[in-house]
């Protein structure tokens, strides 16, 4: 392998890092099997149960489940910025549990928001299925969909550091409108 191939191979860089590559597959696999499995389920039901207060329990556990996942996914931002904060310089085992926090949470950070998309998903299928109503709370939740769609293709594009921090700032919108979405 001559010099001109060695600098080609490194300069090409795979999507996913090797490191993460098995867990965002694992992950990608779960996600989309729940989706198919959880909708299959959703069409087979009748009329009568899609409105029912049974069925709006249910769609509300999807959503239940989505942020969860999500306040874990978002726990990596707010770890990264509670260890940037410099008060922490005196502390130095108190600074190495949060590195140790930081590391497990940016190791799930991907795999948990793959996940958290797809009940996020199952979440708004079934509201729509429920019947969807111009209301705050829907009106919200469909602010926060529409936000969250360029999150997952910046947070590709991150992978290559070509995303000019749109990752992040996405994000953090889909956080602020989620927040709105889910507690208010």
């Amino acid at each position: 392998m001559n010099t001109l191939e060695k600098e080609a191979g490194r300069l090409r860089q795979e999507w996913i890092p090797k490191k993460e590559r098995i867990g965002v597959s694992v992950a990608f696999v779960i996600a989309v099997l729940l989706v198919i499995w959880q909708l299959e389920g959703l069409l087979q039901l009748s009329s009568e149960t899609l409105h029912s207060r049974q069925f709006e329990h249910t769609f509300k556990d999807f959503g239940s489940y989505a942020r969860i996942a999500l306040f874990f996914v978002l726990a990596y931002y707010a770890l990264l910025f509670v260890m940037r904060q410099r008060i922490w310089d005196g502390f130095g085992h108190v600074k190495k549990g949060l590195a140790v926090l930081l590391r497990f949470a940016r190791r799930w950070h991907t795999p948990l928001a793959i996940i958290a998309i797809a009940f996020i998903v199952l979440h708004a299928v079934a509201v729509f299925m429920y019947g969807f109503k111009l209301d705050f709370n829907n009106i919200s939740g469909l602010l926060a969909l529409l936000v969250l769609l360029p999150v997952p293709v910046s947070g590709l594009l991150r992978y290559q550091r070509l995303d000019r921090k749109w990752h992040l700032r996405s994000g953090l919108a889909f956080a602020v409108l989620f927040l709105i979405h889910a507690f208010l």
